[in-house]
């Protein structure tokens, strides 16, 4: 992992195992504790409009999502200088949504802002015929991310029952029976280090037909649009029903998925940068003390 020559002026500077100043630039109720669901929650209840623990408007937004951009950086790359020394701790962002929900701009306003050498992206689509010739879950287990990374799952293992569910690819005996090998699963994750974060960028009808139709009048757009998206508007409220059910049966204390209002872009980007900065907090990282002497090897540098 290559440093930026700030970088090495900290690391100078600093101790091994110093950790680095944590900057508190977020007031008020943590967007971990505002935007998970819990018990009872209605996702019809949730305004795609809203900016939950956010006063701003669109300029100051922006302003703060790049407020920490240099702190999360720096803890993502003591994520990965703890794997070096043997600590297998990494962390998890699945993103699902709607078409257009601004999965995309995640990947590139957040997950972005980190060393992409960091970083291991995996886009779930329509699996492949290998895939399917296996269990749901066979693809996920191969995408997860290594001791150090931040993996990020574009859509995830919650297609299975999503998509499936509202099209009726399998029998629904046995994409019922799949919530609790998904929470099995991701308590597995969870036991063996992993910091899971689960996302639901939280789109409305009249946005997502906005974007499309943005899509439709510029020519560099036009890639983006997917004749399909307005296929699957005619199954809406069948796909809200489904995320309702993902929300009741696969939000658990040691997975519990946080639900992001997303008719604002900027707001979306911003909630999800916090909650993983939240989460890569919460792991109290520490520099990897050195494993040889370190005044012996100074002394023979500055003699060689």
């Amino acid at each position: 992992m290559g440093k930026s020559k700030k970088k090495q002026k900290k690391a100078a500077a600093e101790p091994a195992g110093t950790p680095d100043p944590v900057v508190e630039t977020d007031a008020g109720t943590p967007f971990s504790d505002a935007l998970r669901v819990g018990d009872d929650f209605v996702l019809a209840d949730v305004d795609p409009r809203a900016t939950p623990e956010f006063d701003g408007g669109k300029a100051e937004g922006k302003a703060a999502l790049q407020e920490v951009d240099d702190e999360l950086d720096a803890l993502q790359e003591m994520l990965f200088a703890g794997s070096t020394a043997g600590d297998r701790r990494r962390v998890l962002l699945v993103v699902q949504g709607m078409d257009t929900a601004g999965k995309g701009g995640i990947m590139r306003h957040v997950v972005g802002a980190v060393d992409p050498q960091g970083v291991q992206i995996r886009a779930f689509k329509k699996p492949t015929e290998e895939e399917k010739q296996h269990p749901f879950l066979w693809r996920i287990r191969k995408a997860l991310p290594e001791a150090g990374m931040i993996g990020v799952f574009d859509r995830s293992h919650y297609e299975d029952v999503l998509v499936v569910r509202v099209h009726d690819l399998v029998p629904p005996a046995q994409w019922a029976r799949r919530y609790a090998t998904i929470n099995e699963f991701e308590q597995g994750l969870v036991d063996d280090g992993v910091t899971l974060i689960k996302v639901m960028l939280h789109i409305s009808p009249e946005e997502q037909k906005e974007r499309l139709t943005e899509r439709l009048e510029r020519p560099d757009k036009y890639w983006k649009y997917n004749p399909g998206d307005v296929d699957e508007r005619a199954h809406w409220e069948a796909y809200q029903e489904a995320y309702q059910a993902v929300m009741d049966r696969c939000s658990t204390e040691a997975a519990p998925w946080f639900v992001v209002p997303a008719d604002r872009k900027w707001y979306a980007r911003l909630a999800v940068q916090r909650l993983l900065l939240e989460h890569l907090r919460a792991l109290d990282l520490r520099w990897p003390p050195a494993d040889f002497d370190v005044e012996a090897e100074q002394e023979r540098l500055a003699a060689s």
